[in-house]
C-alpha cells in the first residue's frame, strides 16, 4: 500500500464552540483543542499541507457573524497561522461546499484529508462524506473533535452518545477512526489508518446484539 499523501482539515476551530451556544460537551473541549494542537505539531514536523476553515455568516447573525467574538478563531489557532497554509471561510457545513479547497489539495496532490475540530455532529461529517465524491479517503481523529447535546421534535441525544455513534457510523464506511496519538504514529510510519467496512461493521453489529 502506497504512503498516503495528506493534509490536515482544521475545521471551525472559533471562540462559538467554546464559550457560545454551540459549546463543545463531549469531549471536553479543552480535551480536543490540546488534541488540535497536537495533530498541528505532527502536521509541521512532516511538513503536511494544513486548511484552516473558519465559519462565517452575515453581520447580526446569532454565530459566526462575520468579525464577532463567536466568529473569532481560538487565539492557539491564530498565532500558528503560517502563509503555506490555506484558510478559507465557508457558510456550509462541507470544507467543499462553496469552496477552492478541493482545487487546492489536487495542487497539493493530496489524496487523504486528516479531519480534527467542530463538530463531529456537522461540519466533521459533512466535510468526510463529500470527501467520499471526491475521491478522497477521509480520517477523523476522534479526540481532536467533538460534539454537542441534541434535543428537538425527533427526540433526545447526548453529547457523548452522539459523538460515539457518529464515529462508529464514520468508520464504516466515511473515514477511517482514531486517537491523534494512532494517527501520528501513522503518520511517521508513513502508513494508512485502518478503516472497516459497511458490510463487516454490519455483521458485528449483528452478532454484538445477538440475543
Amino acid at each position: 500500500m502506497s504512503t498516503p499523501r495528506r493534509a490536515l482539515i482544521v475545521v471551525d476551530v472559533q471562540q462559538e464552540y467554546f464559550d457560545g451556544i454551540l459549546q463543545i460537551q463531549s469531549p471536553s473541549r479543552e480535551q480536543s483543542l490540546a488534541n488540535i494542537l497536537a495533530a498541528l505539531d505532527t502536521a509541521e514536523r512532516q511538513d503536511m499541507p494544513v486548511v484552516v476553515v473558519q465559519h462565517e455568516l452575515p453581520e447580526g447573525a446569532p454565530v459566526f457573524a462575520v468579525g464577532s467574538h463567536s466568529w473569532s478563531l481560538r487565539p492557539e489557532i491564530e498565532r500558528r497561522l503560517k502563509p503555506s497554509w490555506k484558510r478559507v471561510t465557508k457558510d456550509k457545513g462541507s470544507v467543499f461546499a462553496g469552496t477552492d479547497v478541493a482545487a487546492w489539495l489536487l495542487e497539493q496532490e493530496v489524496d487523504t484529508i486528516t479531519i480534527v475540530g467542530f463538530m463531529t455532529n456537522n461540519c466533521d461529517i459533512a466535510t468526510a462524506v463529500g470527501a467520499e465524491e471526491l475521491g478522497l479517503a477521509a480520517e477523523i481523529l476522534s479526540d481532536a473533535s467533538g460534539a454537542i447535546h441534541l434535543a428537538n421534535e425527533a427526540g433526545k441525544v447526548s453529547a457523548d452518545e452522539l459523538h460515539q455513534a457518529l464515529l462508529v457510523l464514520l468508520h464504516s464506511n466515511f473515514a477511517a477512526v482514531a486517537s491523534t496519538k494512532a494517527w501520528a504514529e501513522a503518520v511517521a510510519a508513513g502508513a494508512a489508518l485502518p478503516k472497516s467496512d459497511l458490510g463487516t461493521s454490519a455483521m458485528q453489529g449483528r452478532a454484538s446484539f445477538a440475543g
